[in-house]
């Protein structure tokens, strides 16, 4: 019992501390169901990459010749400006490892004024569905979180800063961000 209290606690905290740095446009730090799903992964990758440290990857982004020149420096540019990317991805060896408590528990960054929930995709029966979620201002798109839940993989993806509906799918791949979650995403934005 005790420790449920102390979970509850730590988890308002976190979401306290999530909700004022997306905010302030500031990548979150990870919550405490974050923790504990890493904790339960077969497999966890974490990327977490400030504004300066995307100014200097893009640099090193492959450039391409021909047609494609243009994208890839769109792409580049894109990357320059944006704020930040928070990526965390968990592989389990079972289905049903995490709970739609804790999905829950993670969409609820996102329910703030800022934030507007663009897609709900469930599957019923199951923990499973995606989730995207966009930050608009002036009608500009400035930010764009994706969950991704699947029988044994869960994508967070969160993306700070001016984004072009049309290049997301450059940065999928790039940065450890998963394809399919920024394939599902542009689909939905750009409908």
């Amino acid at each position: 019992m005790q420790r449920r209290i102390l979970f509850a606690i730590a988890l308002t905290l976190g979401i306290a501390c999530a909700t004022a740095a997306l905010a302030q446009d500031e990548l979150p730090a990870p919550s405490p169901i974050e923790k504990e799903l890493a904790s339960r992964a077969s497999h966890v990758t974490e990327v977490t990459l400030n504004r300066s440290m995307l100014e200097f990857a893009a640099k090193f982004m492959d450039k391409k010749d021909g047609d494609n020149d243009k994208e890839s420096q769109a792409a580049r540019q894109m990357i320059q400006n944006l704020k930040g990317v928070y990526v965390r991805e968990y592989t389990f060896d079972k289905d049903k490892a995490y709970s739609e408590d804790e999905l829950e528990g993670l969409r609820k960054y996102f329910q703030t004024t800022d934030w507007s929930a663009m897609v709900r995709e469930r599957t019923k029966g199951s923990a499973q569905g995606t989730d995207v979620f966009v930050k608009l201002i002036n009608g500009q798109m400035q930010g764009l979180f994706v969950l991704d839940a699947e029988p044994r993989e869960l994508s967070l993806v969160l993306i700070l800063g001016p984004i072009n509906p049309d290049s997301i799918s450059q940065l999928g791949g790039n940065f450890g961000i998963p394809k399919d979650a920024v394939k599902k995403a542009q689909k939905e934005v750009r409908k």
